[in-house]
């Protein structure tokens, strides 16, 4: 076995040691794919999508008719050309939390990719090339709480207005994990979505806590979960059923099963 001294760069991704912690970036991968999509000598974009256009499948459009589309947004592009570009964002999201939710939204499209979709996954790398050196800093401060805050938003897909989860958790003020990816099923309230993205976040939780465990790291316990949902939260604290989370009652056994039996 080699030493290989203090490690600098690893499959893409770079780390710098200082004072503050441990930086990892992706600027030189980042750069890369800035020129690959010859974006290079092009103003970067200050969000990386605008929250209020709704992006639709061609499945949808040829379900609510031709006439309701603009065709030169409703026009095909080269699908292995979308589906690259989707695949090094993809990667890139391994240190880029913040285009985490526009790349999950597009990589919903890769089997009929639209003029639109691959507009939008353009200026998610002009987005980046606006500060390609971003990235994660692992704090060096001796701090082992953990912090997880929780978000969805309801119906989000136009076509099958299953609704888009999303986590995101805390060492300290260390990010270790998060995640943005729609939901499987389809929620009839914007609480009992928040309350299936809880669920979720508390099952990473959980693998979390089990695996620092494992780690002999000791972590401070209650973990607080943050959500914006006032109903998520009253459904959490108390187990009470009636018709109105009646459907979701599963969800909420499940939920109070694993956080009893985790001992967290």
């Amino acid at each position: 076995m080699k030493d290989m001294r203090e490690l600098k760069y690893f499959v893409g991704i770079e780390f710098a040691r200082s004072n503050q912690g441990i930086t990892m970036h992706q600027i030189k991968y980042a750069l890369e794919l800035i020129s690959e999509v010859g974006l290079a000598a092009t103003k970067p974009a200050i969000t990386p999508i605008d929250v209020n256009i709704k992006l639709i499948s061609k499945k949808y459009d040829d379900f609510i008719g031709k006439a309701e589309c603009s065709e030169e947004e409703d026009r095909l592009v080269d699908q292995a050309s979308y589906q690259r570009l989707i695949g090094k964002l993809l990667y890139l999201i391994v240190t880029r939390l913040d285009i985490a939710f526009g790349v999950q939204t597009l990589s919903q499209f890769l089997q009929q990719p639209k003029r639109s979709h691959m507009k939008i996954a353009l200026r998610i790398v002009k987005y980046v090339k606006s500060q390609p050196g971003q990235g994660i800093v692992l704090s060096s401060t001796h701090n082992n709480t953990i912090t997880a805050f929780c978000d969805a938003d309801w119906a989000a897909c136009p076509l099958t207005r299953k609704s888009v989860a999303g986590f995101l958790v805390k060492v300290g003020d260390s990010l270790i994990s998060w995640k943005s990816k729609k939901q499987t099923t389809v929620s009839q309230s914007s609480a009992e979505a928040e309350y299936r993205s809880l669920a979720t976040t508390v099952a990473e939780l959980i693998w979390l806590y089990g695996l620092l465990t494992e780690v002999d790291t000791k972590i401070q316990l209650p973990i607080n979960i943050y959500s914006v949902n006032k109903t998520a939260i009253q459904i959490a604290a108390n187990l009470v059923y009636h018709e109105r989370i009646k459907h979701i009652e599963i969800d909420c056994s499940i939920w109070n099963s694993k956080y009893m039996a985790s001992g967290l």
